[in-house]
């Protein structure tokens, strides 16, 4: 068996700049690798939680890593712990809100939000379960 040490997606979008700004401003994401014409590698300082961007078409990749991700059908999901208290942070800011604060009957409370490259990202609080 193979043992890792963490996993994080790597999505390959066009604007880096846009994404490090995003991510940096709205999460408190930091960068730890950045080259604007390459790839952009974040951490979040206060959980560790891991993104990696990267370029289309860039030479020193093979070419199955050269097409732009299509951002239909892919979501990044952030847990936090109050739902209500992150959506009102957004809605204070110029983010792209695809689907409005809901709660869930299986517990969840969330709401869906775009980055610059189309990428949605669920923010999701995790509730008690109903009691029957």
């Amino acid at each position: 068996m193979i043992e890792f040490k963490a996993m994080f997606p790597v999505m390959v979008v066009e604007d880096l700049n846009a994404i490090k700004s995003f991510y940096e401003s709205v999460f408190g994401f930091h960068a730890v690798f950045y080259d604007s014409d390459f790839y952009l590698h974040l951490v979040s300082p206060s959980n560790g939680v891991q993104l990696g961007f990267l370029v289309p078409h860039h030479e020193s990749q093979p070419s199955l890593l050269h097409a732009k991700m299509v951002s239909e059908g892919y979501v990044i999901s952030l847990e936090v712990s109050d739902a209500t208290v992150a959506y009102d942070q957004i809605m204070g800011l110029n983010i792209d809100v695809a689907m409005p604060l809901k709660e869930e009957t299986w517990g969840q409370r969330h709401f869906i939000i775009r980055d610059p490259a189309g990428i949605h990202i669920d923010i999701v609080q995790h509730l008690e379960p109903p009691t029957q």
